[in-house]
């Protein structure tokens, strides 16, 4: 019985405590016809909660999400269809889709019926200014009578996930310096590779893997010798992004923490459009790919929080290990940082950093703790952008491949070059 009126709208309630007082009011006068006002009072809604109660319709939900995965500030499309199939007639039903109150106000319709085997699509959007993972649904319907007195809510289990990535901005291609490549022309040309069986030798550097030696050419030199791997740099690179919390603390640190994250997905998605063999790491160390990189990328990036490592050296040591090129997206390094993220380039890798002014993000200046690091990692043949809130991304990756001969931007933006050892 409490079930029965709990299914009772306000308009259902209002009736029965509205007939209860006619009923007792009828017989205390008494007043057989204010008696029968109230009894038809309570047996109007009673009567359309067992009814509706009984109304076993069945019905099914599917949704579909138009794309599942987008950019921060995109919309997306979705789709709930619900179809009936029993064999009775549906009433009125009032169809609500359970979404997160970030996406918005919850979208809500009210179908007049569904015939037996019929269907019906309830189609609208929703749009996510931050990034993240949404659960859309489940969608829940509520049966009503025709009095509005009654409403039973029922709710599918079905649920879709909507993927928000971080807004991912256009880079234009790039070519590597030829200083990279031992080339002291100051020219441009895109690295390229003679085959993989290229096994043309260079003296052993510090670092190189003696798996990389090549006997033959050390018998012949008298020292030893390595392959030389530039066709590994225009197939393969590796995306790192700093997320600890100290290196983005300080005014501006919620912003360029996604400023560094935004970074990271368009870097990442034009690598792979250029068709790179690609690998994302952060401090803790390399992320394990669940899929193509893309979707490892964008789902890890989607829901990226600052961490609160102090130190990042896991991180140093599995880029130093991943091979092809570096590029690293970075906040606030120290010295010690600095360092050991310029001691993760090895031989003659191409290597870029991306340097964010986490100090005095908000204004176009140069902090000295960003000075510094940058001057360390070029040292150590790094090429660094150095970037503020004012740094078009697009202009900061044409910086970090801008020739050494060529001048500096104005703007938002500083360079500082570093050349192959």
């Amino acid at each position: 019985m409490r079930a029965l009126f709990g299914s009772l709208t306000t308009r259902g309630r209002s009736f029965v405590a509205a007939g209860g007082a006619a009923v007792v009011c009828g017989l205390s006068i008494p007043e057989p016809d204010l008696v029968r006002v109230g009894a038809l009072l309570i047996v109007l809604p009673t009567v359309s909660a067992f009814a509706a109660r009984r109304s076993r319709y069945r019905l099914s939900c599917s949704r579909r999400l138009d794309p599942p995965r987008v950019p921060a500030g995109e919309s997306t499309s979705v789709t709930a269809r619900l179809e009936n199939v029993s064999r009775l007639r549906t009433g009125v039903l009032l169809a609500e889709d359970v979404t997160p109150y970030r996406l918005g106000s919850r979208p809500r319709f009210v179908l007049d019926e569904i015939e037996p085997s019929g269907s019906r699509e309830l189609n609208y959007q929703i749009r996510s200014d931050t990034r993240g993972k949404f659960t859309i649904g489940p969608l829940r319907v509520r049966v009503a009578d025709a009095f509005g007195l009654v409403e039973i809510s029922r709710s599918f289990s079905t649920t879709s996930t909507l993927v928000v990535t971080p807004k991912i901005i256009p880079l234009p291609r790039a070519a590597a310096p030829s200083s990279w490549l031992g080339e002291g022309d100051g020219g441009m040309r895109t690295i390229s590779a003679i085959g993989e069986d290229d096994a043309a030798p260079r003296a052993y550097q510090d670092g190189d893997g003696l798996r990389r030696v090549h006997w033959r050419s050390t018998a012949r030199y008298g020292e030893l010798m390595v392959r030389r791997e530039e066709h590994q740099w225009r197939n393969s690179a590796s995306v790192f992004l700093d997320t600890r919390r100290s290196a983005h603390s300080g005014t501006g640190a919620s912003a360029s923490f996604e400023f560094a994250v935004s970074a990271a997905a368009s870097i990442g998605a034009h690598l792979a459009e250029e068709g790179f063999r690609a690998k994302f790491l952060t401090d803790a160390g390399e992320i394990a790919p669940r899929g193509t990189f893309t979707d490892t990328l964008l789902d890890m990036l989607a829901v990226i929080s600052p961490s609160n490592a102090a130190a990042f050296r896991s991180g140093t040591t599995a880029l130093a290990n991943a091979g092809g090129q570096l590029i690293a997206v970075l906040g606030r390094l120290t010295a010690e940082d600095a360092a050991q993220l310029a001691a993760a380039r090895r031989g003659n890798a191409p290597a870029m950093a991306l340097l964010l002014t986490v100090s005095c993000w908000a204004t176009d200046t140069v902090g000295p703790d960003t000075e510094r690091a940058a001057e360390t990692l070029a040292a150590a043949g790094w090429r660094v952008a150095v970037a503020t809130a004012a740094t078009p991304l697009a202009a900061a990756w044409q910086q970090l491949h801008r020739p050494a001969d060529k001048p500096l931007p104005v703007g938002g933006l500083a360079d500082f070059g570093g050349e192959s050892r």
